[in-house]
Protein backbone atom coordinates (compact mmCIF):
# COMPACT_ATOMS: atom_id res chain seq x y z
CA UNK A 1 0.00 0.00 0.00
CA UNK A 2 1.54 3.18 -1.38
CA UNK A 3 0.29 6.23 0.74
CA UNK A 4 1.44 9.63 -1.08
CA UNK A 5 2.67 12.18 1.84
CA UNK A 6 -0.07 14.47 1.13
CA UNK A 7 -2.77 11.98 2.41
CA UNK A 8 -0.56 11.05 5.22
CA UNK A 9 0.09 14.69 6.90
CA UNK A 10 -3.71 14.91 5.95
CA UNK A 11 -4.32 11.70 7.71
CA UNK A 12 -2.18 12.39 10.86
CA UNK A 13 -4.06 15.91 11.21
CA UNK A 14 -7.73 14.75 10.89
CA UNK A 15 -6.28 12.11 13.74
CA UNK A 16 -4.31 14.50 16.01
CA UNK A 17 -6.35 16.99 15.59
CA UNK A 18 -9.55 15.03 16.17
CA UNK A 19 -8.31 13.03 19.03
CA UNK A 20 -6.48 16.11 20.53
CA UNK A 21 -10.10 18.05 20.46
CA UNK A 22 -12.17 15.70 21.85
CA UNK A 23 -9.69 14.98 24.50
CA UNK A 24 -9.97 18.75 25.23
CA UNK A 25 -13.90 18.58 25.17
CA UNK A 26 -13.79 15.75 27.63
CA UNK A 27 -11.14 16.87 30.03
CA UNK A 28 -12.54 20.40 29.83
CA UNK A 29 -9.26 22.04 28.21
CA UNK A 30 -6.56 20.93 29.97
CA UNK A 31 -4.54 21.29 27.23
CA UNK A 32 -5.85 25.40 26.90
CA UNK A 33 -5.09 26.26 30.17
CA UNK A 34 -1.68 25.95 29.67
CA UNK A 35 -2.85 28.87 27.30
CA UNK A 36 -4.79 31.45 28.41
CA UNK A 37 -5.55 33.07 25.50
CA UNK A 38 -9.80 33.05 24.53
CA UNK A 39 -11.88 34.57 21.86
CA UNK A 40 -14.99 35.77 22.41
CA UNK A 41 -14.96 33.75 26.03
CA UNK A 42 -13.95 30.70 24.29
CA UNK A 43 -10.70 29.60 25.00
CA UNK A 44 -8.90 29.31 21.48
CA UNK A 45 -7.47 25.67 21.68
CA UNK A 46 -10.15 23.59 20.72
CA UNK A 47 -11.05 26.08 18.26
CA UNK A 48 -7.89 25.85 17.00
CA UNK A 49 -7.66 21.93 16.83
CA UNK A 50 -10.85 21.48 14.94
CA UNK A 51 -9.23 23.72 12.44
CA UNK A 52 -6.08 21.19 12.53
CA UNK A 53 -8.97 17.68 12.41
CA UNK A 54 -10.87 19.72 9.65
CA UNK A 55 -8.10 20.47 7.46
CA UNK A 56 -6.92 17.02 7.34
CA UNK A 57 -10.27 15.70 7.05
CA UNK A 58 -11.18 18.32 4.21
CA UNK A 59 -7.52 17.44 2.91
CA UNK A 60 -8.57 13.81 2.72
CA UNK A 61 -11.87 14.50 0.90
CA UNK A 62 -10.12 16.66 -1.84
CA UNK A 63 -7.17 13.84 -2.38
CA UNK A 64 -9.41 10.99 -2.21
CA UNK A 65 -12.97 11.83 -3.73
CA UNK A 66 -12.01 15.11 -5.77
CA UNK A 67 -8.76 13.92 -7.14
CA UNK A 68 -7.12 17.20 -6.96
CA UNK A 69 -3.56 17.25 -5.20
CA UNK A 70 -1.18 19.88 -3.94
CA UNK A 71 -2.10 23.15 -3.74
CA UNK A 72 -5.76 22.71 -4.76
CA UNK A 73 -5.89 19.96 -2.13
CA UNK A 74 -4.52 22.19 0.43
CA UNK A 75 -7.10 25.19 -0.55
CA UNK A 76 -10.09 22.49 0.01
CA UNK A 77 -8.61 21.64 3.33
CA UNK A 78 -8.13 24.91 4.33
CA UNK A 79 -11.61 25.76 3.70
CA UNK A 80 -12.97 22.54 5.78
CA UNK A 81 -10.52 23.65 8.38
CA UNK A 82 -12.64 27.21 8.56
CA UNK A 83 -15.51 25.37 8.54
CA UNK A 84 -14.64 23.34 11.41
CA UNK A 85 -13.34 26.72 13.42
CA UNK A 86 -17.03 28.18 12.56
CA UNK A 87 -18.71 25.15 13.85
CA UNK A 88 -16.44 24.83 17.18
CA UNK A 89 -16.94 28.45 17.94
CA UNK A 90 -20.41 28.40 17.70
CA UNK A 91 -20.78 24.63 19.93
CA UNK A 92 -18.49 25.96 22.77
CA UNK A 93 -20.11 29.94 22.54
CA UNK A 94 -23.71 28.15 23.07
CA UNK A 95 -21.92 25.55 25.62
CA UNK A 96 -19.85 28.64 27.26
CA UNK A 97 -23.19 30.84 28.06
CA UNK A 98 -25.53 27.66 29.20
CA UNK A 99 -22.61 27.44 31.88
CA UNK A 100 -24.36 28.28 35.88
CA UNK A 101 -22.65 31.65 36.92
CA UNK A 102 -20.07 31.26 39.76
CA UNK A 103 -21.12 30.02 43.15
CA UNK A 104 -20.75 33.25 45.47
CA UNK A 105 -17.74 33.39 47.98
CA UNK A 106 -18.19 33.89 51.62
CA UNK A 107 -15.95 37.01 50.89
CA UNK A 108 -18.95 38.27 48.36
CA UNK A 109 -21.00 38.05 52.34
CA UNK A 110 -19.42 41.07 53.83
CA UNK A 111 -21.41 43.86 54.51
CA UNK A 112 -24.77 41.49 54.94
CA UNK A 113 -26.56 41.02 58.03
CA UNK A 114 -26.90 37.93 59.51
CA UNK A 115 -29.16 36.14 62.33
CA UNK A 116 -27.00 34.56 64.98
CA UNK A 117 -29.13 31.09 65.07
CA UNK A 118 -26.30 29.21 67.91
CA UNK A 119 -24.95 31.91 70.48
CA UNK A 120 -21.01 32.94 69.94
CA UNK A 121 -18.68 33.10 72.65
CA UNK A 122 -15.97 35.88 72.49
CA UNK A 123 -13.06 34.66 70.26
CA UNK A 124 -14.92 31.43 69.61
CA UNK A 125 -17.12 29.81 67.20
CA UNK A 126 -21.13 29.70 67.13
CA UNK A 127 -23.22 29.83 64.06
CA UNK A 128 -24.95 32.65 61.96
CA UNK A 129 -27.82 32.27 59.15
CA UNK A 130 -27.27 34.80 56.22
CA UNK A 131 -29.57 35.24 53.09
CA UNK A 132 -27.19 34.92 49.80
CA UNK A 133 -28.52 34.00 45.72
CA UNK A 134 -32.16 33.63 46.96
CA UNK A 135 -31.20 31.35 50.25
CA UNK A 136 -30.82 31.06 53.58
CA UNK A 137 -26.80 29.94 54.28
CA UNK A 138 -25.60 28.56 57.56
CA UNK A 139 -22.03 29.50 58.48
CA UNK A 140 -20.25 29.01 61.59
CA UNK A 141 -19.05 32.82 62.51
CA UNK A 142 -16.74 34.19 65.42
CA UNK A 143 -16.84 37.82 67.15
CA UNK A 144 -14.41 39.79 69.57
CA UNK A 145 -17.06 39.96 72.35
CA UNK A 146 -20.02 37.15 73.46
CA UNK A 147 -23.22 37.34 71.38
CA UNK A 148 -26.61 35.54 71.95
CA UNK A 149 -28.28 33.67 69.91
CA UNK A 150 -31.19 35.55 68.60
CA UNK A 151 -29.13 38.65 67.45
CA UNK A 152 -28.99 40.07 64.44
CA UNK A 153 -25.15 41.01 63.14
CA UNK A 154 -22.60 42.47 60.31
CA UNK A 155 -20.41 40.16 58.66
CA UNK A 156 -17.39 42.10 59.03
CA UNK A 157 -14.64 39.78 57.44
CA UNK A 158 -13.69 36.15 56.46
CA UNK A 159 -11.62 33.37 58.79
CA UNK A 160 -11.19 30.70 56.84
CA UNK A 161 -14.48 28.72 55.94
CA UNK A 162 -16.17 30.79 58.94
CA UNK A 163 -17.16 34.35 59.45
CA UNK A 164 -16.11 36.99 61.44
CA UNK A 165 -19.39 39.22 62.52
CA UNK A 166 -20.07 42.43 65.27
CA UNK A 167 -23.41 42.78 66.61
CA UNK A 168 -26.09 45.87 65.13
CA UNK A 169 -28.75 44.61 67.33
CA UNK A 170 -30.20 42.25 69.84
CA UNK A 171 -33.85 42.17 70.13
CA UNK A 172 -34.69 42.75 73.63
CA UNK A 173 -30.82 43.72 75.07
CA UNK A 174 -30.64 47.71 75.24
CA UNK A 175 -27.05 47.58 75.79
CA UNK A 176 -26.18 46.52 72.91
CA UNK A 177 -26.35 48.89 69.78
CA UNK A 178 -28.93 48.98 67.51
CA UNK A 179 -28.78 48.80 63.61
CA UNK A 180 -29.82 52.50 63.15
CA UNK A 181 -26.82 53.67 66.13
CA UNK A 182 -23.83 55.45 64.39
CA UNK A 183 -20.07 55.39 65.15
CA UNK A 184 -20.24 58.87 65.91
CA UNK A 185 -23.40 58.19 68.70
CA UNK A 186 -20.86 55.20 70.37
CA UNK A 187 -18.05 57.81 70.65
CA UNK A 188 -20.52 59.84 72.37
CA UNK A 189 -21.42 58.03 74.79
CA UNK A 190 -18.04 56.54 75.14
CA UNK A 191 -16.51 59.66 76.18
Amino acid sequence: MDISIENFVFGICALIGGGLLLITVLVDDIIGAAFDFDLGGVSLMPLLLAFVSMFGVGGLFATQILELHGGQAGLVGGLFGLGGFGIAYGLFSVLRRSEAPPAFSTRDLIGHEAFVAVGIPAGRNGSVLVKAEGMTHEFSATAATDIPSGATVRVTGVAGAGLIVEPIGIAGHPDVPAASTTHQEGADHAG
